[in-house]
């Protein structure tokens, strides 16, 4: 509704132009709505754009071009403000309008075309399947869902998509960590002897896939802990933390795994794929309980299945992109603006990540999006260069490739900070978070500071009833209005046709002009990846609700003037509804 006014406005303004400079009239009109209330309701700054190839002062220019707008219905008053802008004040009747198309249209209004259709995908999460998601990924899902769910708002078609890294190191990590837990549950001489690697993964759930084995197949896993140590390199003091200590444990652990897939021979890829599939399982009903689904689950190792990171990387390689130094591959990442080449095979042949990285992204161009957005932790910062240098060298356009940076969230109650580390097992988890603050709380919170900025999640607040808590307050307005509806007991479906002209109230009319902006938010924050924006617009259309509500009385006798505000109120309940969609945030009826 607020892009038909906008239209509208930028008519009248190419009117007014043509009659003061006709010469200019296929000039670009840019209408907009002012940062304060007390400049209008849409700005212009046609005046200031012109002034200079017109050779007019743009503050004369604009009262000139006001002085040519033709008469409307639309507008209550037009102004000149600061240096030349021209701020319009839309009619009553005009804000009032809005009213009518959300009634109208519902769970429809706000949706924008500006996605055309296009196909885009979203890659989000996509943590190594080693263990519990923590509240740092639960983060990077309620942006990334929500990020989802905005830009299908917004007209895309969109596909989400979880890229499981089922092919790598970590997941050795996991079956290796799971194994020693298991020979440690034997008994007798493995119980006493097993030496569990400090930077393997310590969590509990790690014990818990050990006893499930234990009691699945008992000790047919059973292996001489004297071979499994044999040719291992000792491990340093462990007070130390120097870059050689953790080099040297790093070794042991490759040792061990490799000694472990001698020992268990075809049975290494039973432990693998069970706790593969154990921890996968998990962190899909761990998301879904947030909200989260993905439409798609890719597996890494369907990469090396299908031949596509070898084909990938000669692909490269005849292109001129890669070289050979010390048995290692290197992609010539520094050609396009990479601090440093990198390996793409290792001496002993194998892929490193990186090169099936490029292979996943070569895979999501083959299938045909129009766009690419992946949704990465901060800490990725430095990746995003190589990975479109990549593309580049592959003839790939790397615009097609966007990257939402996450900022880790860190958790207060009380002035305590939980610290999360996946192998160690310190960590507070989604599920642990969800749990104590709710599914709507914690994903209300994830998205209500812009991704790329620090998240201090205040868990004392997330559980309060009380206005300061953002989500309770805008869920409050919704309940408020459903409340009143039930009191009201007229017919919902009559309140589009209402007659809105006794909504005659400062209070009234500043309502409906905050409605009115939700399309243009819509747009906006789909434009920008910017979830963050319908968060901020829904705290301050409750605020004005809730203001609204306590200075006035609805359920007045007059039946005019009680329609008109009913119908106000259900207008702000389905924007309400409409918002919170986007955000995968529920909105209670009661409260």
């Amino acid at each position: 509704m607020s892009s038909d006014l906008k239209l509208q406005l930028a008519e009248l303004m190419r009117v007014a132009l043509l009659s003061v400079a006709p010469g200019e009239g296929s000039s670009e009109i840019h209408i907009e709505r002012p940062k304060q209330a007390s400049h209008g309701d849409f700005s212009c700054n046609l005046a200031l754009q012109l002034a200079r190839s017109l050779k007019r002062n743009p503050r004369q220019l604009a009262e000139l071009l006001v002085s040519e707008l033709p008469y409307s219905s639309l507008l209550d008053r037009t102004e000149v403000a600061g240096a030349g802008f021209i701020n319009f004040h839309l009619a009553p009747a005009a804000r009032r309008q809005v009213l009518r198309g959300i009634l109208q249209q519902g769970e429809n209004f706000g949706r924008a075309t500006s996605g055309g259709g296009r196909t885009v995908l979203v890659e989000f999460v996509s943590a190594n399947p080693t263990g519990p998601l923590h509240v740092g990924h639960g983060r990077g899902a309620a942006y990334g869902d929500s990020l989802a769910r905005l830009l299908t708002f917004a007209g895309w078609s969109v596909t989400s998509e979880y890229y499981v890294n089922d092919a790598g190191r970590q997941m050795d990590i996991l079956a290796l960590s799971t194994w020693l837990r298991y020979l440690e549950l034997g008994g007798g001489q493995s119980a006493e002897h097993v030496v569990f690697p400090p930077n393997a993964y310590q969590g509990e759930y790690v014990r818990d896939m050990a006893r499930q084995m234990r009691l699945a197949h008992g000790g047919r896993y059973e292996r001489s802990l004297t071979q499994l140590a044999a040719g291992t390199p000792g491990l340093p003091d462990a007070t130390r933390t120097d870059a050689e200590a953790v080099r040297q444990r790093e070794n042991q652990l490759d040792a061990l795994i490799a000694n472990a897939r001698l020992l268990l021979g075809e049975e290494w890829r039973y432990v693998h794929d069970f706790v593969l599939a154990e921890q996968l399982a998990d962190c899909r009903n761990d998301l879904e309980e947030t909200g989260v689904h993905f439409d798609v689950w890719f597996s890494e190792q369907s990469l090396f299945a299908t031949g596509l990171v070898a084909r990938c990387v000669e692909r490269l390689a005849k292109a001129g992109h890669v070289y050979l130094q010390d048995g290692a591959r290197w992609f010539r990442s520094t050609t396009f603006g990479d601090e440093k080449d990198r390996v793409v095979q290792r001496d002993n042949g194998h892929y490193t990540y990186f090169a099936s990285d490029i292979a996943y992204h070569l895979n999501k161009c083959e299938r045909g999006f129009a766009r690419l957005i992946n949704v990465w932790g901060a800490d990725h910062h430095g990746y995003i260069p190589r990975v479109r240098g990549a593309l580049t060298a592959l003839g790939i356009d790397e615009s097609l490739l966007e990257v939402a940076l996450v900022q880790f969230a860190v958790l207060y109650r009380s002035g305590w900070k939980a610290q999360m580390s996946t192998r160690a097992g310190d960590f507070v988890t989604l599920r642990t978070l969800r749990e104590d603050v709710g599914v709507d709380a914690c994903r209300f919170f994830y998205v209500l500071r812009k991704s790329d900025q620090h998240l201090d999640f205040d868990l004392d607040l997330a559980k309060s009833q009380s206005n300061d808590n953002p989500v309770y307050y805008i869920q409050y307005a919704h309940a408020r209005v459903c409340s009143l509806l039930d009191l009201w007991a007229g017919d919902a479906e009559t309140l589009a046709a209402v007659d809105l002209a006794a909504l005659e109230g400062s209070r009234e009319l500043a309502l409906a002009a905050r409605l009115g902006e939700f399309p243009e938010v819509v747009e906006q924050a789909a434009a920008e990846l910017a979830p963050h924006l319908v968060a901020f617009y829904l705290k301050d259309l409750a605020a004005e609700f809730h203001s609204y509500y306590n200075a006035e009385r609805i359920l007045v006798d007059a039946p005019a003037v009680r329609e008109a505000r009913v119908a106000l109120a259900a207008a702000v309940r389905q924007v309400i509804r409409n918002g919170m969609s986007i955000l995968g945030v529920s909105c209670p009826e009661s409260m």
